[in-house]
């Protein structure tokens, strides 16, 4: 029984490390530096934007699909986007989110299901956000840890990649595209 507890005790602390040092989060804005396009949310997230998305359960498996229409304008360092989200279930969602830049790239970001304030940073061709968000009400209301970075790719496309995490527990993971939605 000792051993069986001993084993478990090194599985967990090796799957620990693993998700500290090797796994997504493991990242850091400094791993961008001088990396493919400079990213700068005032440019590459301003306009009318177009989104497209999965979200993976626990399991890895798709639990569901999304299309979005973003809509971002910025005044000098501060910046607001307002998100409608449409789901295959046929549910719909709104947010809005108002961004802070700094010059040194930090960023605090707000929306009204956060739990306090988001904050970040970018740095060469990614950025990287942290926050709390509550989940709706239907959705159990739950408040989740959020591990997002977005990369900015050659052609101006945005891909974001989310981690959704309770208790330390991935409980859904995100991806997502963005582009600038092209004029009608």
């Amino acid at each position: 029984m000792i051993a069986f507890v001993l084993g478990l005790a090194v599985a967990l602390a090796l799957v620990a490390l693993k998700t500290r040092y090797l796994g997504f989060a493991a990242q850091t804005p400094a791993d961008y530096d001088g990396k493919g396009p400079a990213f700068d949310l005032r440019r590459h997230l301003d306009g009318p934007i177009l989104c497209e998305g999965v979200i993976y359960g626990p399991t890895g498996r798709v639990v569901s699909r999304f299309t979005g229409d973003f809509l971002a304008r910025w005044e000098g360092n501060t910046g607001t986007m307002a998100e409608e989200f449409r789901y295959d279930s046929g549910a719909t969602q709104s947010r809005r989110w108002t961004f802070r830049l700094e010059n040194d790239g930090s960023i605090t970001a707000d929306a009204p299901d956060l739990v306090g304030s988001g904050h970040g940073m970018q740095r060469g061709s990614g950025v990287h956000l942290r926050y709390r968000i509550r989940l709706p009400e239907d959705s159990g209301g739950h408040v989740l840890a959020v591990t997002d970075w977005m990369y900015l790719m050659e052609n101006g496309a945005i891909v974001n990649r989310s981690q959704f995490r309770k208790f330390g527990f991935l409980v859904a993971e995100l991806v997502a595209t963005m582009r600038p939605k092209e004029a009608a």
